[in-house]
């Protein structure tokens, strides 16, 4: 009797079995997402980025720096995207810790956006012992340790979310290649020159719609502080961070990247200090402010928030011919290598949302260009994203000469290769 009860029921679990292993996971559709926030603060006196005048160390903290993370995942695909206030991680610290990131968390090298705000007003770093200083190294180190736990906070954080899209404008960034009366180009402010106006904002929400982080791109430098100044201080994006974080409360984090400024300044530029007049605000007060409000008013306006959103990933590196010059590379007069590394970053969230990463001080006419060709109606273009390769011109300016294309080490038409390659990795995203 057992063994006839057998045969009849074996067909029957078998086919239960197959339904379930067939069944979609009702789970596959749903978007996590997860953020956190450490104190990178420095607490010993450290060399400051940006200026190569400002050799000595800094002379307090006018405002704190953090590390900001937003961390999604959908059906076992990840984005994590880090925003720091730190100028950059250059070309020998990026390798170590994006290994370290990576190893750690068992993340894809497309899955991770690690990147700076440019501010010029924070710590070098530094894990050079022959070159680097003692005071940076230590910082760097903590960094490192900081960065980890922030990511595995954010990845322990994971909720499902809805997500909202939403686009402003800000009068904070301005073209600075100034042109001179003998026609030359200077840094300074051009009014008329083209600027990236546009403030993306990102809303995620808890499926009850309740708030639950905000990320947002712009278009400049943090360089409302000059050479002179000797105080930590995240800048014009730092400070408009940290206005946002304020005014929302609750606990929100709102990371902020940079998007394409390596021709935009604050239009306020170089100071010399904060100005403590009475009755006077700040510049960089007064900027991180303006562009923090606008960055309030789109997250407030934004009232659809859609569930779910597949994510997918890219990465590549393109080598671009370098600019020849006659310049050795040290003292043993070896020769430059033949190309410079561009390493793009792509992600999508949904059919609406693309994040793209570079490695370089990208100009804002190259952005602009990237983001009205992009397949995507919301492209986050992050800038001193995943390393350092310098500035990168559009060709129509080698003629004119200046900063950024004296200083480039791209040759002409590089630009042009980049924006190819970038839009074809969108469009095999999309």
């Amino acid at each position: 009797m057992k063994r006839i009860l057998i045969i009849i029921l074996l067909p029957l679990i078998c086919m239960i079995s197959a339904g379930q292993a067939n069944q979609p996971d009702l789970n596959s559709g749903i978007l996590h997402a997860g953020f956190a926030k450490a104190d990178i603060t420095p607490s010993l006196p450290v060399k400051l980025y940006g200026y190569a005048s400002r050799k000595a160390y800094s002379e307090g903290i006018h405002d704190p720096l953090s590390v900001r993370v937003a961390a999604f995942e959908n059906n076992g695909n990840k984005i994590i995207l880090v925003s720091t206030d730190i100028g950059s991680y250059g070309s020998d610290v990026f390798p170590v810790l994006q290994k370290s990131i990576l190893d750690k968390f068992k993340l894809k090298e497309s899955e991770l956006f690690l990147t700076t705000i440019h501010s010029h007003s924070s710590p070098i770093l530094s894990l050079d012992a022959g070159s680097g200083d003692p005071n940076n190294i230590e910082y760097t180190k903590t960094l490192e340790q900081k960065l980890l736990i922030a990511i595995g906070e954010a990845l322990g954080d994971m909720k499902p979310v809805q997500t909202g899209t939403g686009k402003g404008y800000s009068p904070v960034g301005a073209n600075r290649r100034e042109m001179r009366p003998d026609g030359s180009i200077t840094l300074g402010r051009n009014p008329y020159g083209p600027t990236d106006k546009e403030v993306l904002v990102m809303k995620i929400a808890a499926e009850d719609g309740t708030p639950a982080g905000v990320l947002f791109d712009y278009a400049t430098h943090s360089t409302s502080l000059g050479p002179q100044n000797m105080q930590v201080s995240g800048d014009v994006l730092g400070l408009s961070a940290q206005f946002t974080e304020k005014i929302l409360g609750k606990g929100l984090i709102t990371p902020v990247f940079a998007g394409a400024s390596g021709n935009i300044d604050p239009w306020y530029r170089v100071l010399p200090e904060f100005n403590t007049e009475p009755g006077w605000i700040p510049e960089p007060v007064l900027l991180g402010t303006l562009l923090g409000e606008e960055v309030i008013h789109v997250f407030r306006n934004i009232e659809e928030v859609n569930p779910g959103g597949k994510i997918s990933t890219a990465f590549a590196t393109l080598e671009c011919p370098r600019k020849k010059t006659t310049e050795k590379s040290n003292t043993l007069e070896q020769p430059q290598p033949s190309t410079v590394p561009v390493n793009i970053t792509v992600a999508r969230i949904g059919d609406d949302v693309a994040f793209v990463g570079f490695n370089v001080e990208m100009l804002t006419e190259i952005g602009m260009e990237i983001k009205s060709g992009s397949p995507f109606r919301n492209t986050f273009i992050i800038t001193h994203c995943n390393g350092y390769s310098g500035y990168l011109p559009p060709a129509e300016l080698y003629k004119e000469g200046g900063y950024e294309v004296t200083s480039t080490w791209f040759e002409i038409g590089s630009s042009d290769l980049v924006v190819k390659k970038v839009l074809r990795m969108l469009y095999d995203l999309k």
